[in-house]
């Protein structure tokens, strides 16, 4: 499926946490969520990215906003990655990548000459009306998390 363009109604999806618990995208009605996707727990851009969401998440509540990981691997990865880095935030498994799929994001990539499916760096922000309010496209990690704050403060 293609990339979910702004305007759109986001995708609904029903994923478990780090903790097990069932995250639903219906469950932040009413308020910005921040969903975004990554390759891969506990690698060095992916934990790069958590970190610098973490240390920015008193800003994101501040303005209401949720913040959604999601990536491939299980609940017990989750759970690692979380416990390790002390990322306090929903870290979602998509083990299927079924919603990684629904939002566009999971799409064949190379490395070192070899192909395969995986998920690419984007990330979403939907407004509370639950329609696509921006989408940044293939992240650069650095500076990232300001750029979605700003975004979160602009809608």
């Amino acid at each position: 499926m293609p990339l979910i363009e702004p305007g759109k109604k986001a995708p609904a999806f029903a994923l478990k946490d780090q903790r097990g618990k069932t995250r639903k995208l219906a469950d932040y009605a009413g308020r910005p969520v921040i969903l975004y996707f990554y390759p891969k727990d506990d690698t060095p851009g992916c934990t790069k990215q958590a970190c610098a969401f973490q240390d920015n998440l008193p800003r994101f509540k501040a303005s209401k906003a949720a913040v959604l990981g999601v990536s491939i691997l299980d609940e017990a990865s989750k759970a690692r990655f979380a416990e390790k880095y002390k990322l306090s935030f929903p870290l979602l498994a998509d083990d299927d990548h079924a919603v990684a799929e629904k939002y566009g994001v999971w799409q064949q990539k190379s490395l070192y000459g070899r192909s395969f499916m995986g998920n690419v760096r984007t990330t979403y922000l939907i407004g509370g009306d639950g329609k696509i309010a921006k989408r940044w496209d293939k992240v650069k990690v650095d500076g990232h998390a300001d750029e979605v704050l700003e975004a979160v403060n602009a809608i």
